[in-house]
């Protein structure tokens, strides 16, 4: 429960440095704020991509090396993302804003495994607020992610569940 702990606060950390640093510069229009939106999800999704590549690492070392790409989506499917998140993939609900990173980490960890890839996720539905009228700073329920993986090499598209 502590690593749960410990992963959201960095995770909220990570975010919100990531906003407040691109928040300094003086927006002028919609146009440059949606760029400069682009530009923190850019950046979330390579420090994933990173993180990722680190995680691989050191979870395979010591495992045989996978026959071939299905194994490899297994491994990212089963190990990796319960060990990451402590969850089964198909019930991850997360805040919005991590989707940026969690997309990248998979990436990243697809990349460290020799396969070129790019992951999307589908948010099947959006927070909710209560009907107080009064809106909280978080909200009441965490949209569920289900990412999509598309590979460069013959795997196609895949959806991780």
């Amino acid at each position: 429960m502590a690593d749960e702990a410990l992963f959201l606060l960095l995770h909220n950390e990570m975010v919100s440095g990531v906003y407040k640093s691109a928040e300094q510069g003086e927006v002028v229009s919609a146009a440059k704020a949606l760029e400069e939106n682009g530009r923190c999800i850019t950046k979330l999704e390579n420090m994933g991509f990173r993180v990722g590549q680190g995680l691989i690492e050191r979870f395979t070392k010591d495992t045989a090396r996978f026959k071939d790409e299905l194994d490899i989506m297994k491994f990212i499917c089963k190990d990796f993302w319960t060990t990451v998140f402590k969850k089964q993939i198909d019930n991850l609900r997360t805040n919005h804003q991590y989707l940026a990173f969690t997309c990248g980490l998979i990436r990243g960890g697809l990349s460290n495994l020799g396969i070129k890839s790019i992951v999307t996720a589908e948010v099947s539905s959006m927070p909710a607020y209560p009907d107080t009228g009064l809106h909280p700073k978080t909200p009441r329920s965490q949209p569920e992610l289900k990412p999509r993986v598309r590979c460069s090499t013959n795997c196609a598209t895949q959806v991780l569940r």
